[in-house]
């Protein structure tokens, strides 16, 4: 009789506390709900901002993750607070917990790291194509933690902030002008001086390549079984690969046009008597 009463004091004590906590736990509750949907509307708000704002992308981004996440904690705190948590024991419990945390998830913070020394000193933003961690890609999105590339293919290529800050970039649109290359073999039968000032034909005939600096065209090496031609030419960014084809081609028609033999790997089969 005894082991019973006790049971329905502590049935009576949870009942009491929780009809003490109800009020509270409503309040957290609506309060978790009106939350959510004030971070939606700023974040909303936020977007039309800069939308509306010619500011660097890179740096709308960045803000808008870094927004909502702030928002996200903050609703956290405000939803505990009403729960009946001390705001002293929730410091010190968010205190041991981000020590726990910061220590489990030392590459997040290393990442977000990354992600501030990359808006800070910007090597690259949204729209520009780069070379990274063996990725080529244009830059699609820069947020806290990592940046998407849209790659060739049309692929979504994600890299962690923290490598990306530590790691070779290359920004092919960093500079409004680029330098190509090109490569090609004549046979030692051909005329060298033809064959180049068709290459410089070439480059004069198309108003993406540059003019200053001027196009120039040499021997770059006497192979086993051509004359190895090397062009160089300059391009705006925008129209480099363009232009780059154009000269592939063209290279291709005009050589056998006149005549200029372009040397392939042949193999001769001599059969046994």
């Amino acid at each position: 009789m005894e082991e019973f009463k006790n049971y329905q004091d502590y049935i009576d004590h949870a009942w009491e506390w929780t009809l003490s906590m109800l009020p509270n736990l409503i309040l957290a509750i609506v309060i978790f709900f009106v939350g959510l949907w004030i971070i939606r509307f700023i974040n909303k708000m936020v977007r039309r901002f800069f939308q509306r704002k010619d500011y660097d992308e890179t740096l709308e981004s960045f803000l808008q993750s870094f927004i909502s996440i702030a928002l996200k904690v903050l609703l956290f705190v405000l939803v505990v607070t009403q729960l009946g948590v001390k705001t002293s024991s929730l410091v010190a419990m968010i205190g041991a917990a981000g020590l726990a945390i910061g220590l489990a998830l030392q590459g997040s913070l290393a990442n977000f790291a990354g992600g501030v020394l990359l808006l800070i000193f910007k090597p690259f933003k949204v729209g520009d194509w780069i070379s990274a961690q063996g990725v080529d890609g244009t830059v699609k999105e820069i947020s806290i933690f990592n940046t998407k590339l849209s790659t060739f293919g049309n692929q979504i290529a994600i890299i962690p902030n923290g490598q990306l800050s530590n790691g070779n970039i290359v920004n092919y649109n960093m500079e409004n002008t680029r330098r190509d290359k090109f490569d090609v073999g004549i046979g030692y039968g051909s005329n060298i001086k033809e064959a180049k000032d068709i290459l410089l034909k070439i480059c004069a005939d198309n108003p993406n390549i540059l003019s200053e600096p001027a196009p120039e065209v040499y021997v770059g090496a006497l192979g086993d079984s051509s004359v190895n031609l090397t062009l160089r030419f300059w391009a705006n960014t925008d129209m480099f690969w363009p232009a780059h084809f154009y000269v592939i081609e063209e290279a291709k028609l005009r050589f056998d046009a006149a005549g200029i033999e372009i040397p392939f790997p042949q193999r001769v089969v001599h059969q046994a008597d």
